[in-house]
């Protein structure tokens, strides 16, 4: 299995266009520590890529991997489909970018698949422009995707968007994967999105080889400490990675090969290789994603 990572920002990039923050500040003096959001590429064999989410920045993530470049026909790809952990904006509008013309395969769990139909119509803007096939993902059901790689969703959240609101009903609104390859045996977790790591979550990423988890947050109270908001980081769906409670301590202890924190938000000082706070992470064994990241499992 070969998994590439696409970017590791949260919803917004880094920078992100409207910030001011410091690390927003310092990265654009120095354009070559930005970072796309947070998405994969994997495969099985090489041949056909899946995208783990579709972000705003999915037509620059493709033109940065080789391996996704179309060819050798005209309109050929090896972009071949995208499963998507829920329906946020910066996970799904890329989707209207990956309209012209070829045929994909979009995977969602039902309310995310309800949502791109009722509140956020991407199923219907992109029909009359692609061949596009929505299935559903049923949370504990495998899914092959080519002749190796197999993958299961597993609930992580059951927070929906907040453009859905009042009218979102109960369900699996947030998903990770488990990616498995089944001639190597290697396996890897996907998880933007960690409310909690209970005993659920420590099931799903307790024997995999690598684990790409959520790191948005240093700490709870970071959108009100910098200054860019007031909520904390819980009451989004994310857990912080510093602290007693933090997912960093957690991520240390896993057997896992590869430990690695993607969809960080800009506010979020892992970010900047010279800070105190990546030092820490990398005393624990736990790296921070970065865009040309590549493993083979």
């Amino acid at each position: 299995m070969l998994v590439h990572c696409l970017g590791v920002a949260a919803g917004g990039g880094y920078p992100q266009w409207n910030c001011a923050c410091p690390g927003c500040r310092e990265v654009r003096t120095a354009p070559e520590r930005a970072s796309a959001h947070a998405g994969l590429a994997v495969s099985g064999t090489g041949d056909r890529w899946f995208l783990l989410n579709a972000t705003p920045d999915v037509h620059h993530q493709i033109n940065s991997d080789p391996s996704l470049h179309p060819g050798p026909g005209a309109r050929e790809t090896p972009v071949a489909g995208v499963l998507l952990t829920d329906a946020e904006f910066d996970h799904t509008i890329g989707l209207l970018v990956l309209r012209e013309g070829s045929s994909l395969e979009v995977f969602g769990t039902a309310p995310v698949l309800s949502a791109l139909t009722d509140h956020f119509p991407v199923r219907d803007l992109v029909s009359d422009y692609a061949d596009v096939r929505w299935r559903e993902v049923e949370v504990g059901k495998p899914i092959d995707l080519d002749e190796r790689l197999q993958v299961t969703a597993f609930a992580t959240g059951s927070k929906p968007p907040r453009y859905v609101g009042h009218h979102a009903g109960p369900g699996d609104w947030e998903t990770g994967y488990v990616l498995h390859d089944q001639v190597s045996g290697g396996t890897a977790v996907y998880a933007p999105t960690v409310p909690s790591w209970d005993e659920h979550f420590a099931e799903q990423v307790a024997d995999a080889d690598c684990v790409f988890v959520d790191g948005t947050f240093w700490t709870d109270d970071e959108m009100s400490r910098s200054g860019t908001g007031d909520r904390p980081g819980r009451s989004m769906g994310h857990m912080p990675v510093s602290g007693a409670d933090g997912s960093a301590r957690h991520l240390a202890a896993l057997p896992a090969r590869r430990k690695i924190y993607v969809h960080v938000n800009n506010t979020n000082p892992i970010l900047d290789e010279g800070s105190a706070e990546r030092a820490e992470l990398a005393a624990l064994g736990v790296e921070v994603g970065r865009a040309g990241l590549e493993v083979e499992l």
